[in-house]
């Protein structure tokens, strides 16, 4: 029977490779934002891009490649810009158009590269 060590080996190796997988599909995501001609003009493009896959990971804290309610009021109170529920789900609505309750890392950079001021810029 194994011990509660090697469980947690096993959790975090899990967990280790739930990591890897959601950061190399955001980096295809990245990618896919380099080759679009529409940001072809986007200064610093590939550090912005770096950074906001940081960001994003930091706070995707269900590692299921969304934003939830809850991450984003994480992610608000760790800005020091806390934001009340009613709030957060007028935020989520507006990013994502109204389709979903959740932030998709597509959404996530549109949003950050979006020309009008985003509640949400770093």
């Amino acid at each position: 029977m194994p011990g509660p060590i090697s469980q947690n080996f096993e959790r975090g190796k899990a967990f280790g490779l739930l990591k890897a997988r959601q950061e190399r599909r955001l980096a295809e995501i990245n990618r896919e934002f380099l080759c679009d001609q529409k940001y072809s003009d986007e200064e610093n493009l590939p550090e912005k891009l770096s950074a906001f896959k940081e960001k994003y990971m930091e706070f995707d804290l269900n590692n299921e490649g969304e934003i939830d309610l809850m991450s984003l009021k994480r992610m608000m109170e760790k800005l020091g810009v806390p934001k009340t529920h009613l709030e957060m789900k007028k935020m989520i609505s507006e990013v994502t158009g109204g389709v979903s309750d959740t932030i998709s890392y597509r959404d996530f950079v549109n949003m950050m590269l979006g020309k009008r001021s985003a509640v949400l810029k770093l």
